[in-house]
């Protein structure tokens, strides 16, 4: 790895130790979240969805249907998915009918017959209704109806606006997602588009998303949408850059192709520094409204009109969402309290896409965060800020501090190849901060214990130092 300009070098090992995977609990194992308890069901983990939408935009009309696929972790004679209050058609567990509660965002089923531990079996739901977010301390969440078409942003639990789930991160599944609208709407969600299907006035989009995923991350957009491809300068097949498409009002078309030009070289830095992009496509959406901040999905971005224009502040949120496709959608938290985990590294992307694209090195920006954060409260606890601060912007600016300050512990080759390494043995899977303390030990003989204490654990603001 070639120095990064306005850092300093400190030693480390001649050369990087072989990754060792982390061990993981199961993707569902564990007790309720602690930020979230009321939201999901620890004793089974799913594997898939299937979900089937017929969506008029309109009156704001869904009519669905769900089947999930799922293995129990202990012995169930009932057990719940997360779902608004719509209207429940029928439920089937195994294809047979089964008894159910629907009240409080919860439906409780009862199967016509228990399910042993270690079974797989299928649930089925039917609803109907009209989606609408989910109340949350942060405003609605998930299933947001606009002008013309819908959008979906769920974090952290705006899912069960939309389909029933098993609302935790670390339960992550594949998905298949039809969506039926009418045919003047494009619709775009997560994964490789299977089929788009017109049938008089109605077009049927089926997308699948074969990576595993969490719940928060799955998307739908529809809108009056024009495709704009993003064209990448060759890369070397090492890098591992897939195509990159924008959806779009076409009045926006010339100014997304001129304010996203340099996504796909930045795809081509990150996939460098990050490893081979996770996913087999990514997809950015501008929606036909102002949002207040961008939104990641899986293989999925959605901005608002009001992010387009230029300039480094708007870049940054590009290159912040890009990033969190590798970190917080591939390599995924095993519950909220871990939340620095996927901002501090996309906010430190920001940093070292100015470093190597020739603006400010991430020393710069970290300096500048340092000082910022010197003037604020210091109350937020990085490594569980607790539910009030888990999207406090501190912890954004914090995190990347984190990361600077493990790349200085860690020194140039060993900290890019750590970060290699982090995303690349936990591909996919389920993290926690005391596993970055472990994969990151590996790769210096200086104890990084006081370090993560003094940056995670204690609430005032370490000095920073080169």
């Amino acid at each position: 790895m070639t120095t990064r300009p306005g850092t300093t070098i400190r030693p480390g090992p001649q050369e990087a130790p072989a990754p060792v995977k982390p061990k993981h609990a199961p993707p569902a194992a564990g007790g309720p979240d602690p930020y979230f308890p009321n939201s999901g069901d620890h004793r089974y983990r799913l594997h898939r969805y299937e979900i089937a939408l017929d969506y008029r935009p309109g009156p704001n009309r869904l009519a669905a249907s769900a089947r999930l696929s799922a293995v129990t972790n202990a012995a169930l004679a009932e057990f719940a998915l997360d779902l608004a209050e719509f209207r429940i058609g029928r439920v089937l567990v195994d294809g047979k009918a089964a008894r159910y509660t629907h009240r409080g965002g919860k439906l409780r089923i009862r199967p016509a017959k228990a399910l042993a531990a270690g079974a797989a079996f299928t649930v089925e739901v039917h609803y109907t209704g009209n989606p609408r977010p989910v109340r949350s301390p942060w405003g609605g969440l998930g299933w947001e109806e606009l002008t013309e078409g819908a959008l979906v942003a769920s974090q952290p639990v705006g899912a069960p606006s939309w389909f029933p789930c098993n609302d935790r991160p670390a339960d992550k599944a594949t998905y298949q997602v039809a969506v039926t609208t009418p045919s003047p709407f494009t619709v775009v969600s997560g994964g490789r588009l299977l089929t788009r299907t017109a049938r008089a006035s109605s077009t049927t989009w089926v997308y699948e998303q074969s990576a595993p995923t969490s719940s928060y991350l799955v998307t739908v957009s529809i809108g009056h949408y024009q495709p704009v491809p993003l064209a990448a300068r060759p890369a070397p097949p090492r890098t591992g850059v897939v195509a990159q498409t924008g959806y779009v009002p076409q009045r926006l078309a010339e100014a997304f192709t001129r304010d996203f030009a340099r996504q796909p070289e930045m795809m081509a830095y990150f996939a460098e520094v990050f490893g081979p992009y996770p996913f087999g496509e990514y997809a950015v959406v501008v929606a036909d409204e102002e949002l207040d901040v961008p939104v990641e999905a899986q293989g999925v971005a959605t901005f608002g009109t009001n992010h387009l224009g230029g300039g480094w502040e708007r870049e940054r949120l590009i290159a912040h969402e890009l990033a969190h496709q590798w970190f917080g959608n591939s390599v995924s938290i095993a519950d909220w309290r871990h939340i620095w985990l996927n901002e501090g590294f996309a906010k430190y992307a920001e940093w070292l896409w100015s470093e190597h694209s020739g603006g400010p090195a991430a020393s710069v920006h970290a300096a500048a965060a340092h000082r910022l954060l010197a003037g604020l409260p210091q109350d937020l606890r990085l490594g569980d800020p607790g539910r009030r601060l888990m999207f406090d912007d501190r912890l954004y600016q914090r995190g990347g501090l984190t990361v600077h300050a493990l790349r200085r512990a860690l020194g140039e080759d060993a900290f890019f190849a750590m970060l290699r390494d982090w995303a690349g043995v936990n591909r996919h899977g389920v993290v926690a901060t005391g596993d970055l303390l472990a994969h990151a030990s590996r790769y210096t003989a200086t104890p990084l214990g006081p370090l993560f204490e003094a940056w995670l654990e204690r609430p005032e603001l370490p000095p920073l130092t080169d």
